[in-house]
Parts: C-alpha cells; sequence; structure tokens
C-alpha cells in the first residue's frame, strides 16, 4: 500500500490533541477526515471535513452514513471531548449530559458503526481517547472522569470484536496538555510549565496505535502517575483535589 493511499479519520480534529494529530498524519502521507463541530485549519494537505455537534445524538445519526462512505480508514482516531469543572451538583445537569454523549456514546456508536460496516481496513487501528484520570480520579470533573473511564472499559470489551474485523483497538491516557481547553478547565493562576505539548503527545500515541499496542500513556511521568494512582489510589485522589477541587472558583 502507498503512503498516499492511507487514510484517517479523527473526530474533534480542529483543535488541542485532535488538530496536533492530524497534523502528524498529513506529515505522514494520509488523507484524513475530520469530524467536528469547528472546520479545522487544514494546513499543507486538505481534509474532509464533516460537520457535527456530538452532543446531539440526532446529527450524529444523520452523519454516520456520511462517515463509512468516507473510509475505509487505516486509522481512526475517536479523540473528540467535553469538560465541565466545578462542584457536581452546581453545574448545570445538562452538561452532565452533553459530556457523555460527546466523550462516551458517541465514541461509542461510532466505532460500532465503523466495525460493522466494514469501514476499517484490515490491519487498521483504531485509538480511543481516555484520560490520565482513569488511574487517579479527577474531583472536580466527576463526569468527564467517568465518561473517560466508560470509553476505556468500553474499548477493552470491543477488543476481540474488532480483532475478528483485523482492526486492534488502543485506549490512550494522555495526561494533561498545554491546550486551550486544558487552560479554560484548570483552577485559576494554574502551573501549566509540567503540561505535555499536543504535538509530542499525537505523536507518542499514534506511534503506540500504529504498533498496535493495547493502551498509550504518553509520557515517563505520566506514566510514573498512572502506577502510582493504581497503587495509591486514595492518596493520590487526595492529592488531586488539593490541587483542582479546592481551587476551582465556586
Amino acid at each position: 500500500m502507498s503512503s498516499a493511499s492511507k487514510r484517517a479519520l479523527v473526530t474533534g480534529g480542529s483543535a488541542g490533541l485532535g488538530a496536533a494529530s492530524v497534523g502528524w498524519l498529513q506529515a505522514n502521507g494520509y488523507e484524513i477526515v475530520v469530524l467536528d463541530r469547528d472546520r479545522p485549519w487544514t494546513g499543507k494537505t486538505p481534509v474532509q471535513f464533516i460537520r457535527c455537534d456530538l452532543a446531539s445524538r440526532t446529527e450524529l445519526d444523520d452523519v454516520l452514513p456520511d462517515l463509512v462512505a468516507a473510509g475505509p480508514y487505516d486509522l481512526v482516531l475517536l479523540n473528540a471531548g467535553i469538560n465541565a469543572t466545578g462542584k457536581f451538583e452546581a453545574l448545570d445537569p445538562r452538561a452532565h449530559i452533553d459530556i457523555l454523549r460527546v466523550n462516551t456514546e458517541a465514541p461509542m456508536v461510532i466505532a460500532a458503526a465503523l466495525l460493522e460496516s466494514n469501514a476499517c481496513r484490515s490491519g487498521g487501528a483504531m485509538v480511543f481517547v481516555s484520560s490520565l484520570s482513569y488511574f487517579t480520579g479527577y474531583p472536580g470533573a466527576a463526569s468527564y472522569a467517568a465518561s473517560k473511564d466508560a470509553l476505556a472499559i468500553y474499548a477493552r470489551s470491543m477488543r476481540k470484536y474488532a480483532a475478528s474485523r483485523g482492526v486492534t483497538l488502543t485506549v490512550a491516557f494522555p495526561g494533561p496538555l498545554k491546550t486551550d481547553h486544558a487552560e479554560r478547565h484548570s483552577p485559576e493562576g494554574a502551573d501549566d510549565s509540567k503540561r505535555m505539548d499536543p504535538d509530542h503527545a499525537a505523536r507518542l500515541i499514534l506511534a503506540d496505535a500504529l504498533a498496535g499496542k493495547k493502551s498509550s500513556i504518553p509520557g515517563a511521568g505520566n506514566r510514573v502517575v498512572a502506577v502510582i494512582g493504581r497503587v495509591f489510589p486514595k492518596p493520590v485522589t487526595a492529592v488531586m483535589r488539593r490541587l483542582i477541587y479546592v481551587r476551582l472558583k465556586p
């Protein structure tokens, strides 16, 4: 297969980790389909843009045939995600619903549709972007953490079925990134110096996915946090609460 014939789908490809992934894929010869609410910056190579607000199940159902028809894909990156931070009971109930729809329901529905329609090439890879909070908890963003945990469990449960279609599944667990999205949902005055550059995270995650790895935790520091979070969940969650929850504006 020539490099020019490789094709990828990226959800949430207009900003952050998604946009960084689009850039990496462009540099490596992929034709790209971007599913997002906002039109992405396309760089040197045009992308096929399919607009959809993933918080709307009606819109998602309407574009599923277009997503299938735009394949077959060698790589699918299910990256789109939103967040809401603050005290759980103080947040608009609609925010919790939207988070679960965008972060969990949408990638589940898209993955199932693509696999059932054979819209992924045999030998291809599918990546579900979860979160490092899977290992640590995320006080102040309970719905986000729940949505990303559920997605990781779904991906693991789908692995055998995907393998029967010749597709490997990778779950990515990125930590804090230097993105506008992370800045909006961080406590005021939070130090972003230790956040990972999204271009770096994208390179590591996509390399793991193309190598057929089951999981990807980009960065040695994040891998250490994941191990400590598994071994000492209560102390790590307490630290996260002090760093995030108690510093959020009411």
